[in-house]
């Protein structure tokens, strides 16, 4: 089964670069460093952590770990890869030239075995969901150590990984040490053949979120800066498909509360001016971040079109409406707004951490609608009753502080590895 899977692996080099090439039209960042998906042109750091985090949701759950990494390693050199040029903005961001980055190359055996020659980690820790048999092989033939962080596994992806079962398991066979975020995800691998000696259920790191220091003076000022004495709300992380069901939402709302504003936030920076045109098309009064205005009293809308000011936004925010979750993209990270002390709202559809909303829901610290429709209606109950929204945030809040510690849970973890790897 490896030999057919390179095999694909090999044959799916043109309509992967194809793929990227076609996404570097409208986003020119995909072309930075586009050697490195092939297998060259990566950094040369020998003995350094390497950490794996696909897109910015996974790189900014993974900011506790690599800043307490950085602290509990001062000499070791890190590496951060991503897939999405979104992911390695957010690593620029947060620390410059402090840790290295690089793309993780494509799943092909040509391009791994580079990416191993010019770094030669002393551990690995991968992100949550990624499973490459070829790199994680890699690993295992290079005794580097290999731990899946916050390791999760939906229900709906085991069928596939089940018809690969026999790689899956040879895969999961390289001394991999799966950190499962509940015991449903760790069963779902022990079901695939993981380790039962190598599998522990750890928690999920996301409940470690930290604030960045001064987030709450910064939002503070935004609101008395630029917002005004508006009420707010926002709709964070949004797809395509999605930015009109939230403006339908925001426009029978004003109805009620006509100074109500919605900070819109897209996820990706690649639709900004696309999703600025469609607030305009909408007929809304609108101003972008970027554009540095502040709000009168006739602005509805406020266009998070930046990067790495989420935290900024919750912040300035009342309510918040965590995206990707009205269409099938599968829910985004409740946990941010959570740690402000914010009345969650999501859509229907959580898939991506199923486990962390059906948790938040049944302890009355998010509320989950079916669509447009209801989620105009659950923001206006929360406007109309601060007392209710206050308590559902102090919910959300208490339920983050009962659920930290798997950070310093894995670091425990990590260390004897490291050990024994400089020992060897």
């Amino acid at each position: 089964m490896r030999f057919l899977y390179n095999l694909l692996s090999y044959l799916a080099l043109i309509p992967y670069a194809c793929l990227f090439l076609f996404r570097s039209v409208s986003n020119p960042a995909y072309r930075k460093n586009l050697g490195q998906r092939f297998g060259f042109g990566f950094p040369s750091i020998r003995e350094s952590i390497w950490l794996h985090a696909v897109s910015v949701g996974e790189v900014q759950a993974a900011l506790p770990l690599i800043r307490a990494l950085r602290r509990r390693y001062p000499g070791v050199r890190l590496l951060v890869t991503t897939v999405t040029p979104t992911g390695a903005a957010r690593v620029r961001a947060a620390f410059g030239d402090d840790v290295e980055h690089s793309y993780i190359p494509f799943e092909f055996p040509y391009a791994i075995k580079r990416f191993f020659r010019a770094v030669n980690p002393q551990a690995a820790l991968i992100m949550e969901t990624e499973v490459w048999p070829n790199l994680y092989r890699a690993c295992g033939v290079r005794r580097i150590p290999l731990i899946l962080v916050s390791a999760r596994i939906s229900p709906r992806s085991v069928p596939g990984y089940a018809r690969m079962l026999p790689m899956i398991r040879e895969t999961l066979s390289h001394g991999i040490i799966i950190a499962a975020q509940s015991q449903s995800d760790a069963d779902r691998f022990l079901a695939l053949g993981a380790d039962p000696a190598r599998t522990t259920v750890m928690g999920n790191i996301k409940f470690d979120v930290e604030l960045p220091e001064g987030t709450r003076e910064a939002g503070i000022r935004l609101r008395h800066e630029t917002i005004g004495d508006h009420p707010v709300w926002i709709a964070a992380s949004t797809h395509r498909g999605e930015e009109q069901q939230v403006l339908d939402a925001h426009r029978t709302l004003l109805e009620r509360h006509p100074d109500l504003l919605l900070i819109l936030v897209p996820r990706h920076p690649e639709r900004f001016a696309e999703v600025q045109k469609l607030v305009e098309q909408s007929g809304f009064e609108m101003i972008s971040r970027t554009g540095g205005s502040s709000c009168d009293r006739s602005t509805q809308v406020l266009l998070g079109d930046t990067m790495g000011e989420m935290s900024l936004f919750f912040a300035a925010s009342d309510i918040a409406f965590i995206a990707g979750s009205l269409v099938p993209i599968g829910g985004h990270n409740l946990l941010e707004p959570a740690a402000q002390g914010l009345p969650v709202i999501t859509g229907p559809h959580n898939f991506n951490a199923q486990d962390i909303a059906d948790q938040f829901v049944e302890l009355g610290a998010c509320r989950r609608v079916a669509d447009w429709q209801e989620l105009a209606v659950t923001v206006d109950e929360l406007l109309a009753a601060p007392e209710r929204a206050a308590e559902q945030g102090q919910k959300a809040q208490a339920l983050l502080e009962q659920n930290r510690g798997a950070l310093a849970r894995l670091l425990v973890l990590l260390d004897p590895l490291l050990d024994e790897r400089q020992a060897g």
